[in-house]
């Protein structure tokens, strides 16, 4: 069985748990809890990945993956029933670019949270963390004006991701008010949000 390395508040980790939702995979991966931050690894699983990062995907029969887009491709593949989350032809360029968006706004977020739960106050950057926001902010005007089409298609993978990233700024960006000014996207996440997969892996309200 595989090894799953996993936090319940991770919106990288939530990713992967989707697609095992979506795919039916859930009973092939056994959970191993993992905390830490960057300043202090915690229980980080550091010999499964030298980062010291999740998630990360031990194997019985090959080397751990780590990188949730590197483990989601794999899992993917591995499926034998669900939606065909990374899709083949041309599809799979836009579908890796949504994934790609999404994850860029989650890496801007949790640059944010970190420079707030782990720099004492007077240490904080009031400019690094509204650049950090607006990289998030752009990302969302493109999502509005160019990508719905895309959201409005089949289950992807992109819109898995962008369903997690959308769901941590609510988590803990709740305050910058993402959906002001756009609303297909805000239609298409209230949506979105209501997938048995989005419930099943909301993540703890603390």
């Amino acid at each position: 069985m595989m090894v799953l390395h996993h936090s319940p508040t991770s919106p990288y980790v939530r990713k992967v748990m989707i697609l095992l939702q979506e795919t039916g995979q859930l009973e092939t991966v056994r959970l191993a809890p993992a905390m830490g931050t960057p300043i202090d690894p915690g229980t980080m699983p550091l010999g499964a990945n030298p980062l010291g990062k999740i998630p990360a995907l031990e194997r019985p029969e090959g080397c751990t993956l780590y990188d949730s887009r590197v483990i989601t491709r794999y899992l993917a593949s591995l499926a034998t029933s669900g939606p065909a989350l990374y899709p083949e032809g041309p599809a799979l360029w836009e579908v890796l670019t949504l994934e790609a968006t999404a994850d860029g706004i989650l890496d801007a977020a949790i640059l944010m949270r970190y420079e707030v739960v782990l720099r004492e106050a007077g240490q904080q950057s009031a400019p690094w963390l509204e650049a950090q926001w607006q990289k998030i902010a752009r990302s969302l005007d493109a999502l509005e004006s160019r990508w719905m089409a895309h959201l409005a298609g089949p289950l992807s993978m992109g819109q898995v991701a962008l369903g997690c990233a959308l769901s941590y700024l609510d988590f803990r960006q709740g305050d910058r008010g993402w959906r002001s000014g756009r609303p297909a996207l805000a239609a298409w996440y209230a949506d979105f949000e209501q997938r048995p997969s989005m419930q099943a892996t909301m993540p703890p309200a603390a």
